[in-house]
């Protein structure tokens, strides 16, 4: 059973399947990138932000050294509020060596983030630093903040943002690019795919591919070019063959005249033609006494005659006009643009004449072939078979009439033979 074949419009072209493809490697490959640089720049960043608080915890502990000190608890709030409105952190707890505590200071008044925001604050600072309080190498107290996440949270959207749509412009850069660098694949596809198409469909073996600048494809050019030169030979060849066969099937063998096939069509496309439907004349022929001839001499003499007429026929005919041997013996002339039957019998006395010519055998016998003539002409609605018959009868009329006048030329003879004894 044969395996259907996929409707023409359920099949993708070659360019919609490259770009397919080409858009999904270079997603992938985009998306991947994204992943890794996103993962590895929140890694560093998440790095730099733990060290800048650690940073900033031993600065404010050494800013609030003295506070601790002499228990300031006035100087230690001062602090810690002047440097948490400036942003440096979001809270900040100071407690003495026991734990007691100092001064503390929490921002307030912020909006509640959403969970985005969140997700990320926990991320970058996943808890607060405690930094302890030295003088003189004993230790006083310990500080305590929380780093503030929202330069920091901010900078991360940002960073994502312009990273997104950097790939996104890269993504679709590099589609555009690869599709211009991809015309040139295509365009020598479809020129191969034209040339094969336009030999299927209209058998123009003479087309070539061209030439491209692609090794593979190139290579496949001329390797189907190649192909395509021994087709197109094969073709000429089959051609001549075929050619060949043609004529000899519509050509006689020994004469070369037209054979009863081509004799046959030849006259029923005349016939067909209203031209020539009433200036048509058929000449049927029948060599009178080719038998003898033939038992005399042998069959090569016979076809040496057979062919000497031929050959006068030939002669005697027009341009338009067609002789043929139908078989043996028997030969056929269509003649058309006869204007009347005076004409045609003109035509037919010089026939006649021509082959009262004695033909010389290889031997160097002379022999004389008459040929016995039925002359018929067309008439509308006629068909081969009615002029054909017409035209036998006419030949077998004339036939009769050399018989009896060979005969009569015989009693004449015996006549004066008998004369002459008398």
């Amino acid at each position: 059973m044969a395996t259907p074949v996929p409707h023409a419009d359920r099949q993708k072209t070659f360019r919609q399947a490259l770009t397919r493809i080409n858009t999904l490697g270079v997603v992938i490959a985009m998306v991947f990138s994204w992943l890794l640089i996103t993962v590895a720049s929140m890694f560093f960043f998440k790095q730099y932000a733990d060290k800048n608080l650690q940073l900033l915890g031993y600065t404010l502990s050494r800013n609030v050294e003295a506070a601790v000190v002499f228990r300031d608890v006035t100087a230690a709030n001062e602090t810690l509020s002047s440097l948490g409105r400036q942003g440096q952190f979001s809270s900040a707890l100071l407690t003495d060596a026991k734990g007691k505590l100092l001064a503390q200071w929490s921002e307030g008044g912020a909006a509640t983030p959403d969970w985005l925001s969140c997700l990320a604050s926990k991320w970058l600072f996943p808890g607060s630093v405690i930094q302890p309080i030295t003088h003189r190498g004993q230790r006083i107290g310990y500080l305590e903040i929380s780093g503030v996440d929202t330069p920091a949270r901010n900078f991360v959207f940002f960073s994502l943002g312009s990273l997104t749509l950097c790939m996104v412009l890269a993504s679709l850069l590099a589609i555009v690019i690869s599709r211009r660098l991809h015309r040139g694949l295509i365009l020598s596809l479809h020129h191969i795919a034209e040339v094969v198409h336009d030999i299927r469909e209209n058998r123009h073996f003479s087309r070539r591919v061209p030439t491209v600048k692609l090794a593979e494809l190139d290579g496949f050019g001329r390797d189907l070019n190649s192909l395509l030169d021994e087709i197109e030979c094969w073709q000429r060849q089959m051609q001549h063959e075929n050619d060949s066969l043609l004529r000899h099937s519509l050509r006689d063998p020994l004469t070369g005249l037209a054979n009863r096939t081509a004799f046959l069509s030849a006259l029923s496309g005349t016939l067909q033609d209203p031209q020539y439907q009433t200036n048509t004349v058929l000449l049927f022929m029948d060599g009178y006494r080719f038998k003898k001839i033939n038992d005399t001499y042998g069959h090569g003499a016979g076809d040496q005659v057979l062919l000497a007429v031929a050959n006068r026929l030939m002669h005697c005919a027009r341009k338009q006009d067609l002789p043929a041997r139908l078989s043996g013996d028997e030969f056929a002339l269509i003649m058309v643009d006869v204007p009347d039957m005076q004409e045609a019998q003109q035509r037919v006395e010089a026939i006649r004449q021509v082959m009262l010519e004695p033909i010389i055998l290889p031997e160097g016998h002379e022999v004389v072939m008459s040929l016995s003539i039925g002359v018929a002409q067309a008439l509308p609605s006629m068909t081969p078979e009615m002029l054909i018959e017409q035209a036998d009868k006419a030949m077998y009329q004339d036939k009769q009439r050399q018989r009896r006048h060979d005969f009569e030329r015989v009693l004449r003879y015996f006549d004066d033979e008998v004369m002459i004894k008398q």
